[in-house]
């Protein structure tokens, strides 16, 4: 950048001769380039889970292959492999959510606690298990579809008998309490109430006509007060 000198104004005769300044440079760094992204989204292994239960649930776990899977999200069967092992881990870790989310919710209802009675507990296990199903519907209807066909669903029946049989107990000690009829067998009961609550899957929709309370009420007052008028 030429700029005028004061001293060589007067050496001159009066003409200024343009001296010429060094150029200055900037000694910070250029902010970098975003760098574009390319390709499809990345998933990790809970949006993979989501996707295989929802895959599950439509085609059916033994007619779904992790070939399937990979392409209803648009990738490679490696790109699956490098989340999990195999399509059995995800169908093991789908039952051991829902069953987890049921086991917690059937031992925190039942639970005995002072000035509460059995049939009080047995009514609160109703409402919390169509809390459970409502909430986690995808991954109860993959458990409640299982038939035993391997280990990992061999482990999921019998963790599912263990709600059943803490249902029944709970069941049985309304009854010594005088708060249930005694003429229907307890295990009978606990299956029909947990069939109630079960149906939900084949039906319930979030964006319906009920919220989770409303069927959670209907379910308790069917189950307990029955529909029959009765006239005072």
């Amino acid at each position: 950048m030429a700029t005028l000198d004061a001293e060589d104004h007067s050496a001159c005769g009066g003409a200024f001769r343009p001296t010429y300044a060094a150029p200055v440079t900037s000694t910070e760094p250029a902010a970098p380039t975003p760098r574009r992204r390319r390709g499809r989204p990345g998933y990790d292994q809970p949006a993979i889970l989501r996707a295989a239960v929802e895959l599950f649930n439509r085609k059916g776990y033994d007619a779904t292959s992790v070939g399937d899977l990979a392409r209803e999200l648009g990738l490679t069967k490696p790109a699956i492999y490098h989340h999990v092992t195999s399509k059995e881990q995800l169908l093991g870790q789908a039952l051991d959510d829902a069953l987890d989310e049921l086991t917690a919710a059937v031992t925190e209802a039942s639970r005995e606690r002072a000035g509460t009675t059995a049939y009080e507990r047995l009514r609160a296990m109703v409402r919390r298990s169509v809390e459970v199903l409502v909430a986690h519907q995808p991954s109860v209807t993959l458990l409640l579809r299982v038939r035993g066909n391997s280990e990992v669903e061999l482990a999921a029946l019998e963790r599912r008998r263990w709600l059943d049989d803490r249902l029944a107990a709970l069941v049985a000690d309304a009854v010594a309490e005088g708060a249930l009829r005694d003429d229907v067998p307890p295990k009978l009961v606990s299956r029909l109430l947990f069939g109630m609550v079960n149906s939900l899957v084949e039906w319930y929709r979030a964006d319906g006509a009920y919220d989770p309370a409303t069927v959670a009420d209907a379910i308790i007052t069917i189950a307990f007060d029955g529909l029959a008028r009765y006239e005072p």
